[in-house]
């Protein structure tokens, strides 16, 4: 009687006569290289916000009134008030982004982590997580490969996945 049952954390499913290595990996069966390749755009637009957060931080302490016993502008705190919405704002999706990318990070080292082939792995891992391009990853395997072999190699296991 080969019976089966499902983990309640990950989903995963194991025969009770199986040992605790013959799991089959949920993240390896949903893992597409557009999920991969969305971490790299995820970094960036995070990059960007955060670019564009500092930029209002700075315009709305600079347009902040100095004390030199001259009346306050009106203006100012206009500008001062505006700036603080559109902070808010982009710190709320700053935090949305960040918290999706901190998901699909987790993702996809788990994914990385469940392939068996050490070679595979370690160019998943400096093409996803570091963002090396082929030649890099070539150059940091070393014995002979090229860009084109590591991009081939890495081809054929996310066909045969």
């Amino acid at each position: 009687m080969n019976r089966s049952s499902t983990y309640p954390m990950d989903g995963s499913v194991v025969s009770s006569q199986s040992s605790p290595l013959d799991f089959v990996s949920p993240w390896r069966q949903e893992v597409t290289k557009r999920d991969l390749s969305q971490l790299f755009w995820l970094n960036r637009e995070i990059e960007e916000l955060q670019r564009r957060l500092d930029e209002l931080e700075t315009l709305a302490t600079s347009c902040t009134s100095r004390i030199t016993g001259m009346p306050k502008s009106l203006g100012v705190v206009d500008r001062l008030s505006k700036y603080t919405v559109e902070i808010a704002d982009l710190r709320a999706l700053l935090d949305l982004n960040l918290k999706k990318c901190f998901y699909e990070l987790n993702r996809l080292n788990r994914y990385i982590e469940s392939v068996e082939d050490g070679q595979i792995r370690l160019i998943l891992s400096l093409r996803y997580v570091n963002g090396l391009g082929w030649r890099q990853i070539a150059d940091s395997i070393g014995n002979g490969y090229t860009a084109d072999s590591v991009r081939m190699a890495h081809d054929r296991f996310l066909v045969k996945g």
